[in-house]
């Protein structure tokens, strides 16, 4: 009978995630994990198997707790006031953050998708995951007549997942107030209806 293990998990992963968060995957070594989580290497290797799947696992993490999370408390509110809350969320984090390490996903998404299809799929599906939330934020405004029609809603939720990437690149280099939210007030402004359209309604 296999023994119970006698850690917490979900601190072991939450652990996990703030390592590989503030190094990446190729600076974070096993003995950084080890003084992070408290265990052991062979307790690590044996819950979670090597390094590539320790990063694996704090990535799934990462993007549940965060990603997944964020999308779950905005969709069920009105639809422009979700994007806009989703970036106010995303700008604070941000600015709050004095290691300036961005976003998990998008660090991944530079340094390990582009050489590992696994990762690739992960960061891939999970920007999918958010490109659907704007997505169906801007059809459900379009609908409402509280976002504009000049753009398609396909066109505007890549515009808002591409105005998303920048901010949270920039947030590493430049964590400057003025700028990620001059770039996100002007991504809120172009969602807004014109009077023309509004006449027309």
């Amino acid at each position: 009978m296999a023994r119970p293990r006698e850690f917490d998990e979900e601190m072991v992963l939450e652990a996990m995630v703030q390592c590989f968060w503030s190094r990446g995957f190729e600076a974070t070594s096993v003995r950084d994990l080890i003084e992070k989580t408290g265990l052991t290497s062979a307790s690590l290797y044996n819950a979670f198997g090597d390094k590539r799947a320790l990063y694996r696992k704090a990535l799934d993490h990462y993007v549940e707790r965060s990603i997944v999370d964020r999308i779950r408390r905005f969709e069920e509110l009105p639809p422009r006031e979700a994007i806009a809350a989703f970036f106010a969320e995303i700008l604070e984090r941000s600015f709050g953050d004095p290691q300036h390490r961005g976003c998990m996903l998008m660090n991944a998404a530079l340094e390990a998708a582009p050489h590992d299809p696994d990762f690739q799929s992960i960061v891939a599906g999970a920007l999918g995951r958010i490109e659907a939330f704007f997505h169906d934020c801007v059809k459900a405004g379009q609908a409402d007549g509280v976002i504009t029609r000049s753009l398609s809603a396909e066109d505007l939720a890549r515009y808002l997942l591409g105005v998303l990437a920048g901010v949270r690149v920039m947030a590493r280099v430049r964590p400057e107030r003025a700028l990620l939210e001059g770039a996100v007030g002007t991504a809120l402004t172009l969602l807004e209806q014109s009077a023309d359209e509004a006449v027309e309604q």
